[in-house]
């Protein structure tokens, strides 16, 4: 019984003391670089791990065909993001062609939606005949 009890107090102390004493940083940055890059040997097939990141280095540049999966923003790729040159004001008909204030980006072609009769106030928003379109609101005032 006391052998027992002086078993338990030991394995006590030993894990309180291991748990309290602070870890010097060269023995975390030695644990770290152990458990983040084991040896080439034991490394297995996590070695290939290391130098192919499907994830990471999947961009429209390189998987053209990412923009047009489902969900994907649109078909087209700018500057490594999918969108859909027909609609984006920051890449209309073409990469990086941005529309001005108070212009929309309809079918491609910057218009201006203050003033357009037949985009008014948006795109393929047309003015019934013979109405204009002004501040982006058929026959204002």
């Amino acid at each position: 019984m006391t052998m027992r009890f002086f078993f338990v107090v030991a394995c006590a102390m030993v894990l309180t003391t291991s748990i309290a004493l602070p870890v010097s940083s060269a023995e975390s940055d030695e644990r770290s670089t152990a458990t983040a890059a084991p040896s080439l040997l034991s490394r297995g097939i996590y070695s290939l791990y290391v130098q192919y990141h499907p994830r990471g280095s999947m961009t429209c540049d390189n998987v053209p065909r990412a923009c047009r999966a489902s969900g994907s923003p649109g078909p087209d790729c700018c500057r490594k993001q999918c969108v859909n040159m027909m609609t984006d004001n920051q890449n209309c008909g073409q990469c990086g062609k941005k529309c001005q204030f108070g212009q929309a980006c309809c079918g491609g072609s910057c218009v201006d939606v203050m003033y357009d009769p037949k985009n008014c106030g948006g795109c393929n928003k047309r003015c019934k005949k013979g109405s204009f379109c002004q501040y982006g609101m058929c026959s204002y005032a």
